[in-house]
């Protein structure tokens, strides 16, 4: 069977149904023009200028999100054509995965959460869904109201990594870089878009289960990040992968994602990984020589978790993977073996003392935009932000349009900003 096949009337269904196109235009399958739609949304574009891990203007090597992102999708490609789950699905969700995420990363997420307490908090994910189904201009409802990019039921679904609102979210764990426990609970809708979240969860089983194309893009995030954020901290020399500070990174490791990971598991695990053949045993030194050894040492950490993955995903089931008639496996070694390389990025690179206090002044300049942008409002807005500046109902609803217009900005609009109207 054909992996368009697989997928029926109800998964390419669109909020706003479309007319087909005109005959004279390339004929393109509805996930297709999924992934073209995001491609071309300004708030894919804006990634090139929103944090990773350290700033995009700080070095011309380390990755933005949008880099990030090109990655987690050809991983998420490659990954779901081995399944056999549809690959332009998941690649769009890969796509698609960080659109939400405000200036200065995780650090300015968790600023703008505190911030829009009183219109249900800030979440990264959530935001996506909004900007998928209501913040990118592309179609309109038969009342004018936008919906976004109108895609396919299947792909939103597949963009939903956290399948719940805020009242249903699991408690967080582990703490910020700056040894602050974690706040922020995740979740992927607010409750004023709960009408799309709804019609996006038409079919899926009752509770938090998400379909696997979604599962395949969460997997690759983590490969992604694991494995680049290790690359790029090695050759900004702040990471010696000769040179671990066993103790302080796996003390890191449980306090940041894993509390009950034992020392001997993140041993056993370190141990296999310096026997894969590209792993370095002389320290990096900026020659080509050593930057070649590093890619090749990155492809193979790819190709071993993605290998682990499908092996252990098609022992357990024989599929189709497809929507929710499967679901992904992942070993609990190769787990552990990503912990492992998220801690090592920690310790010597999120938890650096520059990197903490500039975290602090960015969460101080995002205070003190959405104050004054609240106090100036509506003058100040974009342009598009403004017929829901005049349509909110109350000051929780203007306070979400002031935060949807601070999530908007990348680093540098979001300093210059500061700067002009304070």
């Amino acid at each position: 069977m054909e992996v368009e096949e697989r997928y029926g009337a109800a998964d390419s269904e669109r909020i706003v149904p479309e007319p087909p196109k005109r005959v004279d235009a390339p004929e393109r399958k509805p996930f297709e023009r999924d992934r073209a739609r995001v491609v071309h949304a300004a708030s894919f574009r804006r990634l090139a200028a929103k944090t990773q891990v350290v700033g995009p203007q700080s070095d011309d090597f380390v990755r933005n999100r949008l880099t990030h992102s090109l990655e987690v999708a050809q991983i998420a490609r490659d990954l779901s054509r081995a399944l056999g789950t549809h690959p332009d699905i998941a690649e769009t969700a890969a796509l698609a995965h960080d659109l939400g995420h405000p200036p200065f990363g995780h650090n300015g997420e968790r600023a703008l959460n505190r911030l829009a307490a009183d219109c249900g908090g800030f979440e990264g994910n959530a935001q996506t869904l909004r900007l998928l189904t209501r913040l990118e201009a592309k179609t309109a409802d038969t009342d004018g109201d936008s919906v976004g990019l109108n895609l396919t039921r299947a792909t939103l679904d597949a963009c939903t990594k956290y399948p719940w609102p805020k009242a249903e979210a699991p408690q967080p764990g582990g703490v910020h870089s700056d040894g602050v426990t974690r706040e922020g609970a995740k979740f992927g809708v607010y409750d004023d878009d709960r009408p799309a979240f709804d019609w996006v969860r038409i079919g899926a089983p009752a509770g938090r289960r998400r379909c696997v194309e979604a599962q395949v893009m969460d997997l690759a995030d983590d490969v992604a990040y694991s494995v680049h954020d290790v690359e790029d901290g090695t050759v900004a020399g702040k990471i010696d992968l000769t040179r671990l500070d066993r103790e302080a990174v796996w003390e890191t490791v449980r306090s940041w994602y894993a509390p009950n990971t034992t020392d001997d598991a993140l041993d056993e695990v370190l141990t296999g990984l310096r026997q894969i053949g590209s792993w370095p045993t002389t320290s990096y030194d900026g020659s080509r020589r050593s930057l070649a050894a590093l890619k090749n040492l990155t492809s193979d950490l790819i190709g071993r978790f993605c290998g682990a993955v499908q092996q252990a995903t098609f022992a357990a089931s024989d599929g189709p993977f497809v929507r929710y008639r499967g679901d992904l496996v992942i070993p609990a070694q190769t787990w552990t073996e990503i912990t492992a390389l998220k801690g090592i990025a920690a310790y010597y690179v999120m938890q650096d003392d520059d990197r903490v206090a500039l975290q602090e002044r960015q969460r101080e300049l995002l205070a003190e935009l959405v104050i004054v942008l609240q106090d100036r409002a509506p003058e100040e807005l974009d342009e598009a932000f403004l017929a829901d500046w005049h349509a909110a109902a109350d000051d929780a609803a203007r306070l979400r349009v002031v935060v949807d217009q601070v999530a908007s900005l990348t680093d540098a609009s979001a300093v210059s900003w500061h700067e002009r109207l304070t």
